[in-house]
């Protein structure tokens, strides 16, 4: 009797158990963050001067409400000749691997950032950020090969470390470039007497990064192993595009010292999961929904990344703050460390507890009072100044678009596991990036001209607040499509 009662009142199912988090490969790993560093040193550390630098090279004539348009588009460059390429460079990077296109992408950043320093004219800076953003692929390939080396117990932790590489170079950044712009008028003691840099102000504070890259391009070229395990040459991948074949087999690396040897990079070489999908087969209705996410998170995110130092660096009269280039680097630097710290700290615990839906959802919708804190700093700048008060704003909006971030290690989690299968992760990251790449090279000069708009008309002096709003309820129209629990691969 007391058997059968124990019988009826056990549980048929056993209690699900949570799958124990992998620990993460951390010496290919930590060389990954390391390698992210050179994105944001190259594209923060033009934020504090790049106001100042559209006066100097004297494109505006003086006329202080032109300077928004310049810098929006000096940005969107950069974007619109990445969006050429990045899809390509990440299809690539699934055939011959994804080391050779780090490689090109880190020495496009370091020259191309040694040439926008020596540039003196607006062509000259434009020809650079072309440069720039035609050779760099990395930043689909990197999160390709974050996937690579981890498996879905430990991708959302691998996910919340990779802020720390972005709020690091978002830190450094905008301090090399306040710190070192101008360096004769800054330091005039130890370089009053240097006609170099009289000549090219700002070439130091673009060499640094510049210099950054080309560190990160040896450690790549003699740390960093392969994580793609069925890859072949380049010149046997361009000649079967040519003749419109397939590539004939694989050459396959095992045993290799430049192949990662880890359980979760050695993935089955059979089947389809072992070949990278055609294009057409990755335009799936999950691929476009992770993408489209992606892109709407990516165009509120900068539109407000750029027109926030417009509003500081803008006089009060005119509807900003008044600072001058230290002290927004100041800001930004400060930001970039706090938001480091938080989303390491906080991410995978928040993702394991509500899940990447929720924590999206809440971040996007944090980008409301994001935006309306603008307007607030700068009424209470014409009334009280650069009070407390004001800074305790400012710290607020920094709080809002702290919790804003979080949603990208939400929608890269959604990117990853849209992939169909294995061998297509960088194709599918391309596919990502390239709508990112596009709608970032309209949002820096469409959120800048706006903001330009703004302020040349009182009558319109809303405008730019009513448009990143827009952003915003765009964004999370485009949330609503994800589901709450993540795709499987059909494989």
């Amino acid at each position: 009797m007391s058997q059968q009662q124990l019988d009826e009142e056990t549980p048929l199912l056993p209690p699900l158990q949570r799958k124990a988090r992998t620990p993460l490969p951390w010496r290919q790993f930590s060389i990954i963050l390391f390698l992210q560093l050179s994105e944001p040193l190259t594209s923060q550390v033009i934020a504090p001067f790049a106001p100042q630098l559209i006066r100097d090279i004297g494109i505006t004539n003086g006329d202080e409400t032109s300077v928004g348009y310049y810098v929006g588009l000096m940005y969107s460059l950069f974007f619109a000749t990445q969006a050429l390429t990045v899809l390509h460079w990440s299809r690539i990077s699934d055939h011959i691997g994804r080391k050779p296109v780090i490689l090109t992408g880190l020495f496009g950043l370091s020259i191309s950032m040694y040439c926008f320093g020596l540039s003196t004219t607006f062509s000259g800076l434009v020809l650079s950020r072309a440069l720039n953003g035609a050779l760099n692929g990395n930043v689909g390939v990197i999160k390709s090969m974050m996937v690579d080396i981890t498996d879905s117990t430990n991708l959302a932790q691998a996910y919340a470390y990779m802020p720390l590489a972005w709020s690091t170079g978002g830190t450094i950044g905008p301090l090399v470039g306040g710190l070192l712009s101008r360096p004769v008028e800054e330091f005039p003691n130890v370089f009053g007497h240097s006609q170099f840099l009289k000549t090219y102000p700002y070439f130091l504070a673009c060499a640094v990064p510049a210099t950054f890259s080309a560190l990160a391009w040896i450690v790549t070229f003699l740390f960093l192993r392969e994580t793609v395990p069925t890859r072949v040459t380049l010149g046997r991948f361009l000649r079967s595009k040519y003749h419109k074949d397939t590539i004939p087999g694989s050459v396959t690396l095992t045993g290799s010292s430049d192949s990662l040897s880890t359980e979760d990079a050695a993935r089955p070489a059979n089947g389809d999961d072992s070949k990278p999908l055609p294009l057409r087969s990755l335009l799936i209705p999950r691929v476009i929904i992770a993408a489209g996410n992606y892109a709407a998170l990516s165009l509120l995110d900068i539109a407000f990344r750029d027109v926030q130092p417009l509003f500081f660096a803008t006089p009060i009269e005119l509807g900003g703050l008044g600072l001058d280039p230290p002290r927004i680097g100041n800001i930004l630097a400060l930001y970039g460390v706090i938001n480091g710290l938080f989303q390491i700290l906080f991410f995978a615990d928040l993702h394991d507890r509500f899940g990447s839906k929720i924590i999206y959802s809440a971040a996007m919708a944090a980008g409301v009072p994001m935006i309306v804190i603008f307007p607030i700093l700068n009424a209470v700048a014409r009334v009280q100044g650069l009070s407390f008060t004001l800074w305790a704003i400012v710290g607020l909006q920094l709080a809002f678009s702290m919790i804003l971030n979080l949603a990208y290690a939400c929608v890269f989690i959604y990117i990853a596991a849209a992939s169909p299968n294995q061998a297509s992760f960088g194709a599918t990251n391309g596919i990502a990036q390239l709508g990112v790449s596009i709608v970032r090279a309209i949002g820096p000069a469409s959120a800048t001209s706006t903001f330009s708009l703004s302020i040349k008309n009182p009558h319109h002096a809303w405008i730019i607040y009513y448009y990143m709003i827009a952003l915003v309820c765009i964004g999370i129209f485009a949330s609503l499509f994800l589901p709450r629990q993540l795709w499987k691969n059909q494989n």
